[in-house]
């Protein structure tokens, strides 16, 4: 009785050490927690919270045979893979890392693979001391490293709050492949109030050893997980009303590679068992607007947000005020949205491939009817689309395709375009032909554009007609390509962007009211049919090279590249030569006009051949313009 007694107190006196030491983990030193996870006293399943303020790192143990390889695959795939330290062969201790720590017995638990397979759950590798002679040992950055500062920044950890560990998930994201590491990127899922958004970015970015900022905000699909309620490593963390799914790279990313590389022995740590580490987490101050990131929305279906920094933003801002004046006085500061620049070409960033329309046949009286306000934008998007390597085409009128064709043909001769454009045009023969043409087999779940860009091409009234500024009916000569935008705004996924300069131009729906208000026969000649973004410009060509100079400016902005690229691989410096030479120029844009005038192409206001659109000389006032946005976009 004696002896049950003592074993039912000294049962008691554990539970409550245990008690004690989880609920005072946060607090503790990492040397003590070192000590007490490798006496085996702990029954956490993860890491996450304990230690705050000092980083933890994801393990990858192998055979010095692949050591340089899977080092040189670190640095390729730095977000998920930020290497902290790299042991010499045997050695089980990280001196830079902490001072009395033995890899052997200080994670919470280990995962053997062989071949590539797991084949167990160790609590210590201290029975595999002869095999780890010959092997490497790989601290990586972790995540949990930045928890402290993200909830100094008032932002909650759901999965601290859950008391569960992080959720985990692998991705349709290839990493960088090296010899024979390769794999998809894996994540790890949070969690954040919409309203912390940015916060939450701002406190993670200068954490690059913890990751660094988000790589998606939004929907889960995007990244290719179908189903957040089943991580693929850790625990399903529930979101509060309001939150949005934030992704961090995560250093399983490490263990994906490991089974993949098929490596006869190898060892991680347990995905959550993190090695914590002596080194405190930086208080970093972000300095300059080139390291401070923002954050927009681009699309509500599905649910999508990107990274900028704040000194691109302000680029863009500017270039949107520079087209932003009104040379011919006809009330369209009344029209502009602030920030429809950078959202649009935030979305077009991020698209794959893009659809471009333009065609104002304004001159019904002449052949051919076209006002040389439209195509010149239209092909300096194009340019700068094709430099960024994204899929491009046109869509046009049937009656214009010849003429288009040969515009295209002669752009190329000129240099504005790398090489021809796909020149498309659209008939409805039925009612699903707008769903036919903008996917494959008329299927939503399958674009063939992300992005559909109206420049300064006719839209249809609320009537169904199509009017020029002095409110004459030319539905005769437009080709419903409308309809195109109408059938984008049911599929999931495909953003759409107008240009114009007068509120009767395809995607002015969405500030139909103010050109009904301001603009002269705006009740009559006003556009009904929106765009998610509507940019508007003294000049609609204007808005073009506004949209090429905007794309050129996140191309080169480190904080959005890097959330393009999810964190892998290298950002392309080597092609930033290539998108500046593919930005429009006064030279280009000059021998553009002249080849317009030689196939008839009229200015809009005047119907003049010579060197003007809209009225307005080329000379002193476009070029001017075209200077200004360059100076902007480089400086």
């Amino acid at each position: 009785m004696t002896s049950r007694m003592a074993s039912s107190e000294l049962k008691k006196n554990l539970e409550a050490e245990e008690m004690i030491l989880t609920g005072g983990l946060k607090c503790l030193l990492p040397h003590v927690l070192r000590r007490i996870i490798r006496c085996n006293r702990l029954s956490i399943s993860n890491t996450s919270g304990m230690a705050e303020g000092y980083k933890q790192a994801n393990v990858v143990i192998l055979h010095e045979s692949l050591a340089d390889d899977f080092e040189k695959f670190c640095h390729a795939n730095n977000g998920p893979l930020p290497l902290l330290y790299r042991s010499k062969p045997g050695d089980w201790k990280c001196p830079t890392l902490s001072s009395d720590s033995d890899i052997r017995t200080d994670c919470l638990q280990y995962k053997i693979y062989e071949h590539g397979a797991c084949t167990g759950s160790l609590k210590s590798l201290k029975e595999y001391s002869e095999q780890l002679k010959d092997m490497v040992t790989f601290y990586l950055g972790c995540s949990f490293s930045f928890e402290k500062a993200v909830q100094n920044a008032g932002i909650p950890i759901r999965n601290v709050e859950q008391k569960c560990n992080v959720s985990m998930y692998k991705t349709a994201v290839p990493c960088y492949s090296v010899s024979t590491f390769r794999c998809n990127l894996v994540v790890t899922m949070r969690p954040i109030p919409e309203s912390k958004l940015e916060a939450a970015v701002l406190a993670t970015s200068e954490s690059k050893e913890a990751h660094g900022a988000p790589i998606h905000m939004g929907d889960p699909g995007l990244l290719g997980i179908q189903d957040l309620s089943k991580p693929d490593y850790g625990d399903p963390v529930h979101l509060h009303p309001g939150d949005i799914p934030v992704f961090w790279a995560c250093g399983v990313t490490g263990v994906e590679a490991v089974i993949n590389c098929r490596a006869p022995l190898a060892f991680t740590h347990s995905p959550g068992c993190m090695f914590i580490t002596d080194l405190k987490n930086d208080n970093v101050t972000v300095r300059s607007s080139r390291e401070v990131p923002q954050v927009r929305c681009i699309s509500q279906d599905p649910l999508h947000y990107s990274i900028v920094s704040a000194e691109a933003a302000q680029k863009i801002k500017t270039l949107e005020t520079l087209i932003g004046i009104d040379p011919g006085d006809r009330g369209i500061i009344h029209l502009h949205r602030q920030d429809e620049l950078l959202k649009a070409c935030l979305s077009i960033s991020h698209a794959r491939s893009v659809l471009i329309t333009t065609g104002f046949p304004t001159h019904f009286a002449y052949e051919p009817p076209e006002e040389n306000d439209g195509p010149p934008g239209a092909l300096a998007i194009a340019a700068i689309l094709q430099a960024l390597e994204k899929e491009v085409a046109i869509v046009t009128d049937q009656r214009a395709m010849n003429l288009n064709k040969k515009i295209i043909e002669e752009a190329v001769q000129l240099g504005i375009l790398k090489r021809p454009v796909p020149l498309l045009s659209y008939q409805r023969e039925s009612a699903d032909s707008a769903l036919m043409f903008l996917c494959e087999n008329g299927n939503p779940g399958r674009p063939r554009f992300d992005h559909l860009i109206a420049i300064e091409r006719a839209g249809m009234a609320a009537d169904g007609n199509y009017y020029n500024a002095r409110k004459v009916n030319i539905k005769h000569l437009v080709d419903p390509i409308d309809e195109l935008f109408l059938a984008a705004q049911t599929i999931p996924g495909v953003t759409t962007t107008g240009v114009g300069d007068g509120g009767n131009e395809l995607g002015m729906g969405k500030v139909k009211d103010a050109v009904k208000k301001h603009i002269k026969d705006g009740d009559v000649i006003a556009c009904d049919v929106e765009a998610d973004f509507t940019i508007v410009a003294g000049v609609s060509n204007w808005g073009g090279y506004a949209i090429a100079c905007a794309l050129y400016i996140l191309s080169t902005c480190e904080i959005h590249d890097r959330y393009l690229r999810k964190a892998v691989g290298f950002p392309p410096l080597e092609k930033k030569v290539i998108w500046l030479s593919a930005l429009p120029s006064v030279t280009k844009e000059e021998k553009l006009l002249k080849t317009l005038a030689q196939h008839g192409v009229r200015s809009g206001k005047t119907a003049s051949l010579q060197m003007e659109v809209d009225g307005l000389p080329f000379y002193n006032t476009h070029s001017l313009v075209i200077e200004k946005l360059l100076q902007e976009a480089q400086q």
